[in-house]
């Protein structure tokens, strides 16, 4: 036997056999590849099949025989028993993919394929030095079965011999593809096994999301996007050839979105590409663009409304598509941020992309979902140098995986852009800019035809002085744009001013990322569209300020009359210069101006002592970074966009010799200190998050961003109760929706569980570690059934990965068994907050 069978009843039966799994899985992935286009079919070896229907060749054990009888409410009478068999051992060789790994090995298996059946399950098994005729696998003759077993799968799938796997990249690839196809052919329809499987593969895989969509041919820029392409958008699709890397650098407001997107168009149509993965720099950004990105689809899909469940981001694909096993409710992929990769488009997070080149759990199963797509990086500036070995380390793998990477920058230093790009020979000082280096041709530089110039007033000056005019310019009808870069900050910032706003009739909101979806949707939908296009009408009512931190300064089409910053680097100061006097059109009071205030120390100060006269952002951003920006900043009145965005880039980041104070600066960013990590350190920090053929962890483990503190879920509710009479939990969220949740799974519709996964996903924020709630056992979390709908973490844990607050109140929180948690709070106006420090 090869599985468990749940039955409708709540029985556990033995399921299918392991030969009949393991074809169902084989025949899986051939249609998988099968619904790649043409031309990308290649990128899988001959054989492939083979490799994924072996990735159970280890549950012919012993171990796993005896552990699956013991799993079934009744032991099946036919089958023999070994009573003196501890299963729980079979932990200390990953299970039956330490075994599928061994086996292979002893029979010859090629180059990489041993690996790829030892990781099915998202990590490599700790087999080291182990052999395939040990006593704990049964000896020789449970070997000589497995030997049986992939011939007997040979005849089967008709394939005569091993596959011959050429690069880590094309592994990487056929360990992605030989998961997904388990976790399809582990699924609902497969499940069953009384029931014929033939003829079911093409439906599992429509179930799951894999459609194949057909395009609307021959359409124009215009066709598409209601406008006529501007000069630079023209020459930049020129200069989109086929798979490869391209750095487009363009101010912003030059439309660098829809140049993109219509070159991924040209792609697909072309049948050089199967999809899109829309890469942006944060949760918040990646919500916003669904709308444009979405109105972009229906242009092109031929019939859209039949892949509509399917291509729109969000909880239509959640509610109305099965991933099988492992996207189930409660398993690792049934959130949106993983399964988005799978899907043929989707927008998400650069950090989920980034994932595809780590040694993280399942990261193998991203590179196979981003495999020759359009991969569009949205938003790339001076990521740190953890950050950015990282980003690096992807554009190679993608390339190699036959994408189209697109990489779009307002501001990108030429050094950084050569880091990207895997180049040296770079020359140009143009700005806009297309940087190509299509495969296998050589680097194109192409300079583009720059937009008009719009000049902005820049003036810095304290807190007290900024509050001031904010109000004041507020209270004149002006809508006004604060950005902190702490959520900290954020939060006090808006204490400060909400009161003072709503005794003049001043509207004040707060953006950040520690609310809960739900209600960090309704703030962007509110706020995001007072200062977007769809506000206009509404401008003239009233003066608003809106807080917020780094979420609001990259890829929104908002528009503020005026911008207050705290000091930042360069690049993300221009970002944010973005979000000013963004569009002609846009009604303005007649006393608006052109203007920024930045919140910055004196430079004498904070060359002395960045610590000091930063605050918190010195420990957001390297100091020396910011005491050049100050420098360049420095006597600037004025700055002209897009004119003036090189030069003051180029002059924050360009290498030279210091003296004085700014050595040490320099020298602790490159070297490091107690108190921060070096930019050496943080490359070969970053290294070792790479994939390699060694162990791979889980994503709590490894951070696509370098922090001393790594994030932590919290799920928040009203009120958790268990209720024994019924044998269920009984919940409220912090809004008051009462629900049960069954302790059972048989209990509820398949669909049901995904609609209340649903519901309990939209309570779970992410924070900083040392502001989490204590952890849970996890059989502490699982006596309330939460395993049934959230990801609680990997079962050889013993404590949850997800912590649970309940909500009092007045924001107060407390245990799930009503212990008050000291200093932390929720409020819907002010999110979460850890209130027991300086300056909470």
């Amino acid at each position: 036997p090869a599985k468990t069978f749940l039955t409708p009843g709540g029985e556990i039966r033995v399921g299918r056999s392991v030969p009949e799994h393991c074809q169902i899985v084989g025949d899986v992935s051939r249609e998988l590849v099968q619904r790649f286009p043409a031309e990308l079919r290649s990128l899988f070896p001959k054989g492939t099949p083979l490799v994924a229907a072996l990735h159970d060749l280890g549950k012919v054990s012993p171990y796993f025989f005896e552990k699956i009888c013991r799993a079934c409410t009744t032991r099946p009478p036919h089958l023999p028993e070994w009573k003196a068999l501890n299963v729980h051992l079979e932990s200390e060789w990953g299970g039956h993919a330490g075994v599928s790994q061994v086996a292979a090995e002893a029979l010859g298996a090629s180059r990489f394929i041993p690996e790829i059946l030892g990781q099915h399950h998202g990590a490599s098994p700790p087999v080291t030095g182990m052999r395939a005729d040990s006593e704990a696998f049964g000896r020789q003759p449970w070997q000589t079965e497995r030997e049986r077993l992939v011939q007997d799968l040979m005849e089967r799938l008709e394939v005569p011999s091993w596959p011959e796997v050429t690069s880590a990249a094309q592994a990487r690839l056929l360990a992605g593809l030989t998961t997904v196809a388990d976790w399809i052919g582990s699924g609902e329809f497969f499940e069953d096994p009384t029931l014929g499987w033939q003829g079911q593969v093409a439906p599992a895989l429509e179930h799951a999301g894999f459609l194949t969509p057909t395009f609307r041919k021959g359409l124009s820029f215009e066709q598409v996007f209601g406008f006529a392409p501007r000069s630079a958008q023209t020459q930049f699709l020129d200069a989109v050839s086929g798979s490869g890397a391209y750095v487009l650098e363009a101010p912003m407001g030059m439309g660098k979105t829809e140049a993109a997107l219509f070159a991924a168009y040209q792609l697909l149509q072309a049948g050089t590409a199967r999809g899109i993965y829309f890469a942006l720099p944060t949760q918040l950004t990646s919500n916003r663009i669904h709308q444009r990105f979405n109105a972009f689809l229906s242009a092109i899909l031929d019939a859209p409304e039949a892949h509509h469940p399917l291509l729109l981001h969000g909880q239509a694909h959640l509610l109305e598509t099965d991933l099988g096993e492992e996207g189930r409710p409660g398993g690792a992929w049934f959130q949106q941020a993983k399964r988005g990769l799978l899907a043929p488009f989707a927008v998400g997070t650069v950090d989920q992309a980034l994932m595809a080149a780590m040694n993280v759990r399942h990261g193998f199963v991203r590179a196979f979902g981003l495999a020759g797509k359009v991969v569009i990086l949205d938003e790339i500036h001076t990521y740190d140098a953890y950050t950015g070995t990282i980003l690096d380390a992807l554009v190679e793998l993608l390339v190699s995986l036959r994408c189209t990477v697109l990489i779009l920058s307002a501001t990108l230093s030429r050094s950084r852009r050569a880091q990207i790009l895997g180049t040296s020979v770079l020359s140009s000082e143009a700005y806009p800019l297309v940087t190509a280096v299509p495969s296998p041709s050589g680097v194109i530089e192409v300079p583009l035809s720059p937009p008009p110039s719009r000049e902005v007033s820049v003036h810095a000056g304290p807190d007290a002085a900024a509050i001031e005019e904010a109000l004041c310019r507020a209270e004149q009808g002006q809508q006004v744009l604060w950005v902190e870069n702490t959520v900290r900050e954020a939060q006090q910032r808006y204490l400060d001013l909400a009161a003072r706003a709503a005794e003049v009739g001043v509207a004040s909101g707060l953006v950040h990322s520690r609310y809960t979806p739900d209600h960090r949707s309704a703030r962007e939908e509110e706020w995001v569209a007072l200062y977007g296009k769809e506000g206009w009408s509404q401008r003239p009512q009233q003066g608003r300020i809106l807080v917020g931190t780094q979420v609001l300064e990259q890829s929104l089409d908002i528009d503020a009359d005026f911008l207050v910053s705290r000091f930042a680097p360069t690049d993300l100061l221009l970002q944010r210069l973005g979000r000013l006097w963004r569009h002609s059109e846009t009604p303005r009071p007649k006393s608006a101006s052109c203007e920024a205030w930045w919140l910055a120390p004196e430079r004498d100060q904070a060359v002395e002592a960045p610590d000091r006269a930063f605050g918190p952002s010195a420990f957001v951003y390297s100091p020396y970074v910011l005491c050049r920006s100050l420098e360049v900043w420095e006597g600037v009145s004025r700055v002209s966009l897009p004119g003036d965005l090189r030069a003051l880039v180029e002059a924050t980041y360009e290498a030279r010799e210091e003296a004085g104070p700014m050595r040490r600066w320099q020298q602790e960013l490159e070297t490091g200190t107690v108190k921060r990590t070096g930019v050496q350190a943080l490359r070969q920090l970053a290294s070792l998050t790479l994939s390699t053929e060694g162990v791979t962890l889980p994503d709590t483990e490894t951070a696509t961003r370098y922090s001393d503190q790594r994030s932590v879920e919290v799920l928040l509710l009203g009120n958790l109760e268990l209720v024994s009479s019924t044998q269920e939990t009984c919940l409220t969220t912090i809004d008051g929706v009462t629900t049960s949740l069954p302790w059972h799974r048989h209990r509820l519709s398949r669909k049901a569980w995904r609609r209340l996964s649903l519901l309990l996903m939209r309570q779970v924020l992410t924070i900083n570690f040392a502001d989490a709630p204590e952890p849970l056992p996890l059989e502490s979390l699982k006596k309330f059934g939460l395993q049934h709908c959230l990801y609680l973490g990997p079962p050889n844990q013993s404590e949850a990965a997800l912590r649970v607050a309940l909500v009092g109140p007045t924001g107060q929180l407390y245990s799930p068994f009503g212990k008050p948690l000291s200093g932390l709070e929720y409020r819907p106006d002010l999110g979460y907050r850890k209130t027991s420090t300086p300056g909470g």
